[in-house]
């Protein structure tokens, strides 16, 4: 234990605990945040033409195998807390969305265009196993996300998140201070 505590604060100064192995790519572009902690598996990567990409909030907490790919923003707020084998990305090789373009499928997908829009997570948000979180998606404050999910959209403070793709099934009110059901729009049912 001592040791990863001394490969941490070589790595990261600000980080809490950071477990080998650990894969980090375009740490220049990488902001840790105050007591970030991985587990053992991670892999980082952030790749950019100008300031930092990838920016993490203070505690924030990635068990093992989480992958975060950054090309142009990707913002994980604090006290966030990921499971295992987890998928953040703000980049795909390809569009695939009639109305901002189409890929050629005959295209190999390493010469696609690519397809890159923000990702932001918000504070306190827990976020289950093998969960992958797409391009263009903001997920707010407070909400969780079940495991195996596909996730891409926009999604309100203090909802569930589920499936493939994902959709709202419960969200918190903040007047009866519980969770209850809701269409997949987000609106409690009764």
């Amino acid at each position: 234990m001592l040791c990863w505590l001394l490969r941490t604060k070589i790595i990261w100064r600000r980080a809490r605990l950071i477990r080998f192995p650990f894969d980090l790519r375009g740490k220049k572009y990488i902001d840790s945040g105050i007591g970030l902690t991985t587990g053992v598996g991670c892999r980082l990567e952030a790749y950019s033409d100008g300031p930092c990409v990838l920016r993490f909030g203070q505690n924030v907490q990635l068990n093992d195998h989480v992958h975060i790919c950054a090309m142009q923003k990707i913002e994980i707020g604090n006290h966030v807390l990921m499971a295992s084998k987890i998928y953040i990305s703000d980049n795909s090789h390809g569009q695939y969305d009639a109305s901002k373009g189409n890929s050629d499928p005959e295209t190999p997908p390493l010469e696609r265009s690519y397809q890159i829009e923000p990702v932001f997570i918000g504070d306190k948000t827990w976020i289950g196993d093998n969960a992958c979180i797409l391009p263009g998606t903001r997920i707010g404050r407070g909400s969780v996300v079940g495991a195996n999910s596909v996730v891409r959209g926009v999604f309100p403070d203090y909802c569930v998140i589920v499936g493939a793709p994902a959709r709202i099934v419960k969200r918190y009110d903040l007047v009866r201070k519980g969770w209850y059901r809701t269409d997949p729009r987000g609106e409690f049912v009764s």
